[in-house]
């Protein structure tokens, strides 16, 4: 009895798994036409470096109406400076590149963006890149930091290279000051409390 239940297991787990690879055939949209493993991929213009992309997994998916590339075990993504300094470094946990119409990247799970130049870096659990706007943008919870300051809330926006990061619902912000432009009258003016 205990050998007829496991024949019988056995032939329903094998139809099973033939029953799903049919149901694949039947919809082609379902499977990449190209897989990449260790991809390593350059955008130069001029002769200089405007951008790398490295990730050790990817899938292509052009068959249906909407055509993209998943990179479902990390991606990176560096830019550089139209002289080719590296300026920008993109990682999160998983992207989904839309190749079609709207040209747009998603990237998800520990998404951090690191301005080299600035020195800042920001972090959020969502990143939207819109290649033909130029923009990033997050509706999420967002921190965004540097040596000299901390802000975080929900949603930001910024350039592509997060050059000019904006906040949109900052909360519990704060920033040091290494040089204002009161004098030290103004200072003791502003500084005095209000007496009714």
């Amino acid at each position: 009895m205990v050998a007829m239940g496991l024949s019988l297991a056995t032939i329903f787990v094998s139809c099973k798994s033939q029953v799903a690879t049919v149901d694949s055939l039947e919809n082609p949209d379902d499977i990449p036409t190209q897989k990449v493993e260790n991809m390593e991929g350059w955008q130069v213009e001029n002769g200089i470096i405007r951008g790398r992309l490295t990730a050790p997994y990817m899938e292509k998916y052009t068959r249906g109406s909407n055509p993209y590339e998943i990179f479902p075990y990390s991606f990176l993504v560096e830019a550089y400076t139209p002289e080719g300094e590296k300026e920008t470094v993109i990682t999160a946990a998983k992207a989904v590149h839309y190749t079609g119409e709207e040209q747009v990247w998603i990237a998800t799970g520990h998404v951090v963006v690191k301005n080299l130049l600035k020195e800042q870096t920001m972090e959020t659990d969502t990143l939207y890149w819109d290649q033909q706007k130029k923009t990033i943008y997050t509706h999420c919870y967002v921190k965004l930091y540097s040596p000299d300051f901390y802000a975080q809330g929900y949603g930001m926006e910024s350039d592509e290279r997060a050059a000019n990061a904006k906040i949109l619902k900052p909360f519990d912000s704060y920033g040091y000051v290494q040089q204002d432009t009161l004098s030290n009258e103004e200072k003791e003016l502003t500084s005095r409390p209000v007496i009714d």
